[in-house]
């Protein structure tokens, strides 16, 4: 059945609050949420050496943009059908209070980078790069205020700011939807193709003068994307409907982005770019980059095989990871953060990118055993008290 079927419609609108029957946990949003932290942990450490092998040399889009997909896919999950269950005050004050939380380990991260940047250059007399680079320049009490205040972002500590943004975002996004969710989506489309045509249309950064570096007008439109991602697969059964035409088109393009993204040169291999391009600009989701997410997402939540795959025993450590996932990227910035000053001290040795990678993945990995350990050690004293 299609996901927008009359059978779903009521007045030209849907209701995309999940049944409760519907509320378990799609176990493939967690593992590819815990697989997408595992890879921005890499490839936030330049000259890193497995980064040749995640998305970011695979394609056009990388784990960004599944991930800012992933949080509009859960989001509307999580909070859809509380909108029902709940009410709207308390619906609206549990999204408050979560994007307090993620604003406070923004706070945590900004202050720890500084202090840990600030430390390494008195011992070693380097200075960082990029970074916070902006922000020590400012005074470390005007680049801490500034950044607190979210007006200065550095690189590397963009994306919860963004993440802030869109979940704030969400109840308009979730209005939206119960009156229309084409309409949603293309007012949602109109902004983006705004964003990469005015590239004037985004929030002001006093560490970059281009602004933000996910602009949030460009970037919501994958975080909405999500969210009617989320409707269909759950009125079609678990998964999006399979077309034998999508497949062979997704396949395809994401054959070509395969062969002109990737980093032949540093593989040691013969250039196999088909066309001499530049690659799209990461800042305004452009048009590559979303085909791009869009045909991976295709194939993801339209195949059985993902699905079973994802409930395999071996992908339990990146599913834990990914319900537990502002913890453990917490937790992968700090190690990135380390890794980059290991490198700038040490050079990317061999012996420093093992250390750095094991050392790295294994704490994210272990950490998000933990954490679900002990959730789920909570939920059942809290079924033995009820």
């Amino acid at each position: 059945m299609d996901a927008l079927s009359p059978k779903r419609l009521q007045g030209g609108s849907i209701d995309p609050s999940p049944k409760p029957q519907a509320r378990k946990r799609d176990p493939r949003v967690d593992v590819l949420r815990g697989l997408a932290l595992l890879m921005i942990f890499i490839d936030h450490i330049p000259r890193n050496a497995p980064a040749l092998f995640t998305l970011h040399n695979l394609g056009f889009s990388d784990a960004a943009e599944l991930f800012v997909l992933l949080a509009g896919y859960s989001s509307m999950v999580a909070y859809g059908g509380l909108f029902r269950r709940a009410g709207v005050a308390t619906t609206l004050l549990r999204i408050a209070k979560r994007c307090f939380r993620i604003y406070l380990y923004q706070a945590g991260l900004l202050i720890a980078t500084l202090l840990i940047v600030k430390i390494w250059m008195e011992i070693t007399g380097l200075t960082p790069r990029f970074g916070v680079k902006p922000l020590i320049e400012m005074g470390m009490w005007q680049g801490l205020l500034r950044g607190l205040a979210l007006n200065a972002l550095p690189n590397y500590l963009d994306i919860l700011p963004l993440y802030i943004v869109l979940l704030a975002l969400f109840p308009l996004v979730y209005l939206g939807m119960t009156k229309g969710i084409w309409g949603t989506l293309a007012l949602s489309a109109t902004i983006w193709l705004a964003a990469n045509v005015d590239h004037q249309l985004n929030l002001p950064n006093a560490a970059a003068d281009d602004g933000w570096y996910f602009n949030p007008f460009a970037w919501q439109f994958l975080f909405v994307i999500g969210c009617a991602l989320a409707v269909a697969v759950r009125n079609t059964g678990g998964f999006l409907p399979r077309h034998p035409v999508l497949k062979a088109l997704a396949i395809a393009f994401l054959t070509f982005a395969f062969f002109q993204a990737g980093a032949w040169g540093e593989w040691g291999l013969p250039d196999l770019h088909p066309f001499a391009m530049e690659p799209p600009n990461k800042s305004y989701v452009p048009p590559l980059r979303l085909i791009n997410i869009l045909a991976l997402a295709y194939l993801l939540f339209s195949s059985p095989a993902i699905r079973r795959l994802s409930e395999q025993p071996f992908l339990r450590a990146a599913e834990a990871c990914g319900k537990h996932s502002l913890e453990i990227f917490a937790v992968g910035c700090l190690c990135a953060l380390v890794g980059r000053v290991l490198y700038r001290s040490f050079d990317a040795i061999w012996p420093v990118q093992v250390a750095v990678n094991l050392t790295g993945l294994s704490l994210m990995l272990g950490l998000g055993l933990y954490f679900d350990a002990r959730a789920r050690q909570r939920a059942a004293r809290a079924k033995g008290v009820a």
